[in-house]
């Protein structure tokens, strides 16, 4: 079976894929000290604890931390047997085309929606990420990736409000009440969900006339429930875009051999 790991700046997500849906899923933060052991252990407690008994055969990483690849490599050498796929380097090839500026590095995580997302939707796409940054990945109608938009994260926003600001206290995001905050916490609020609403709005009616074409929104992470409610932001959510782009990413590598 598969071992799909999604490495993000905040959060590492471990899935297994049995070949015709997840069985599996564990959430951890994201440490580069951590060493092959400790993911070893944490993994296999949890598993045992859903009472998940599988023998993981193939892994595929995709980390926008470099530091920590080595020890997901060492983690997957001495208790699967296997070489990993790590997207984005030597080894793992990719079922689209990348078209960027010469000698520009693309996250492995917007390659990897970039894949999930013109599998499951075909072209044209505007994949949304709510992620440490909020990015804007764009897909071409024959799939490939051409760039895109990153913007600072809604969380991470917060945190520099509150840091950079004495007086101000540390929120949780949420739709406010109203637009106008009567309360300190109601205005921070209030200027972060609906300052976003706007960033999205914004930003992908300006991507469609750049493009010249109608394009489908798509969104991923945990935030972006969040901002539909505010309108009809994404024609479609989906909450395992990433974990479906690995999948495919390694299937089309199998298939390759």
């Amino acid at each position: 079976m598969l071992l799909a790991i999604d490495c993000g700046n905040t959060n590492t997500v471990f899935s297994i894929w049995d070949g015709e849906r997840f069985i599996f899923s564990g959430r951890t933060s994201t440490e580069w000290q951590r060493t092959a052991d400790q993911y070893y252990v944490w993994l296999s407690s949890l598993m045992q604890f859903q009472k998940v008994d599988v023998e993981i055969t193939e892994v595929i990483v995709s980390s926008t931390v470099p530091r920590v690849v080595f020890n997901l490599r060492v983690f997957s050498d001495r208790y699967f047997n296997c070489r990993p796929l790590v997207v984005g380097k030597e080894g793992c090839a990719l079922p689209v085309d990348v078209r960027v500026d010469e000698g520009t590095a693309v996250g492995p995580d917007r390659l990897v929606n970039t894949v999930a997302g013109f599998d499951l939707y075909g072209g044209d796409l505007i994949v949304v990420d709510f992620g440490t940054a909020t990015t804007f990945d764009v897909v071409a109608q024959d799939g490939a990736y051409i760039g895109g938009v990153i913007a600072p994260g809604v969380n991470l926003s917060l945190e520099a409000l509150h840091n950079a600001a004495a007086a101000l206290p540390h929120v949780d995001i949420t739709k406010p009440q109203a637009v106008i905050g009567t309360n300190t916490i109601a205005c921070m609020q209030s200027g972060v969900f609906w300052g976003y609403v706007g960033l999205i709005k914004e930003i992908t009616a300006r991507i469609k006339a750049e493009r010249e074409r109608e394009m489908r929104v798509i969104s991923t992470g945990g935030l972006a429930p969040l901002f539909q409610q505010a309108a009809s932001l994404f024609d479609d959510f989906n909450d395992e875009l990433t974990m479906h782009g690995l999948v495919v990413i390694n299937s089309y590598n199998r298939k390759q051999k």
